[in-house]
């Protein structure tokens, strides 16, 4: 058994900037990185937004070049998942038989796309959107002259569908809510987001959901629950995308006897019930300063979550006291939101050309709980101060200038 004072298990954002975290105190400890997939740390949001939309080359997804981890003496062993952690042993195992030891660890998992529970929901060349290898399946499947079907109305469903279409492939999105972003979104925000993305020659099927998925040729042919289809015929597709949520990567921590609910559980300080193993990301279920305790999957808690863990465990022995921020791109409508932004709170929008430039506030009990910016940039700073403060309802509109 090969023993490393640091071990990172997970190859996206996190791990990335674990390292980083751990070489700002720590410039001569041994790491060892652990990743199920083949490839180096990489960013994820790219995959769904700017390489379909800009001249972004698939090597800036990569944080760090494998010249980097060589010179910050990062010992990588890349396409081999861990399978075990013998906390008693401070010991983990990988799928190739491999056992390192280590002094801390970092459970940076993330989560596995949620599968359709219904026949043909495991077909071949079904794509669950996730990871680089998706990305490139897809990119290279997509073309003017394709088709096809978006399954999810959230975050990953509506970022593809716009990649797609840029791309000339008529697409159709399904999904069980009344409009496009519906956790998110107020309703008259998201009604209008609807019927934009029909403006530009998506079909949208709301309120319905596939009931199944059957092999045509090259291509699948869908059906559906309520079959809203203007013919009540299934759709044929060249292309089906599933974008409806990831479940957190818990079995490896849960196995080793970490408390777990919705994630893995950490404190302040991103350690887990045992104080010698850290979480952060996706599979992380942290107590948010000023927001209490919730899990959050998204780009921004990644890298300050990398980083902050990195940092402890090197003996920072720091609180993580920051409020992640997240960002989405739907064609013309882009947003950054930070703090807890949820549809079923009470909400104050602020709009200077509505439905399109403006802010949206998040009330709990009269407090500011979140804010979306929407199409207003560089004001996410001045959100996550007055969430800090707690402003209420009377307070709000106008709070964050943005004319």
């Amino acid at each position: 058994m090969t023993n490393y004072r640091y071990v990172i298990v997970g190859g996206g954002q996190t791990a990335a900037s674990a390292v980083e975290g751990i070489r700002a105190r720590d410039a001569e400890g041994s790491i060892l990185l652990l990743a199920a997939e083949p490839e180096l740390p990489y960013e994820r949001p790219p995959l769904s937004k700017q390489l379909w939309l800009t001249d972004k080359p698939v090597a800036e997804v990569f944080p760090h070049t494998a010249a980097y981890y060589a010179d910050n003496k990062v010992t990588l062993k890349l396409g081999a998942a861990a399978t075990a952690i013998d906390a008693q042993r401070h010991a983990v195992r990988d799928a190739q038989g491999g056992e390192y030891g280590y002094g801390k660890l970092l459970l940076a998992t993330g989560g596995t796309p949620r599968k359709l529970p219904i026949p043909g929901g495991d077909l071949p060349g079904l794509c669950y959107f996730r990871t680089l290898a998706d990305y490139r399946m897809l990119r290279a499947a997509s073309g003017a002259g394709k088709t096809a079907v978006v399954v999810g109305g959230g975050f990953i469903g509506s970022e593809i569908a716009a990649a797609l279409v840029s791309q000339g492939v008529q697409v159709t999105m399904i999904f069980q809510d009344g409009w496009l972003g519906a956790r998110v979104f107020p309703q008259p925000l998201g009604e209008a987001l609807t019927a934009h993305y029909r403006g530009k020659g998506v079909r949208m099927l709301t309120g319905d959901a596939p009931a199944k998925i059957e092999a045509r040729g090259a291509g699948f042919t869908l059906s559906t629950r309520s079959m809203t289809t203007p013919s009540g015929a299934a759709l044929d597709a060249d292309l089906v995308v599933v974008g409806i949520g990831i479940a957190p990567n818990l079995d490896l921590g849960r196995a080793a006897g970490l408390e777990a609910g919705d994630g893995i559980v950490v404190n302040e300080y991103l350690q887990t019930s045992n104080p010698d193993i850290y979480a952060a990301g996706d599979v992380a279920y942290f107590p948010e300063a000023g927001l209490g305790p919730r899990r959050i999957e998204h780009w921004d808690c990644a890298a300050t979550h990398g980083t902050h863990a990195g940092g402890n465990m090197a003996g920072a022995g720091a609180k993580f006291e920051a409020m992640p921020m997240f960002f989405s791109d739907l064609f013309e409508f882009g947003y950054e939101a930070a703090g807890e932004v949820d549809s079923r709170l009470d909400t104050v929008a602020d709009w200077q050309e509505e439905f399109k430039t403006g802010v949206i506030y998040y009330l709990r009990d009269n407090k500011l709980r979140g804010a979306m910016l929407c199409n207003v940039w560089g004001k996410v700073d001045e959100a996550r101060a007055l969430i800090r403060q707690g402003v209420g309802a009377a307070q709000v509109k106008g709070a964050i200038a943005f004319a």
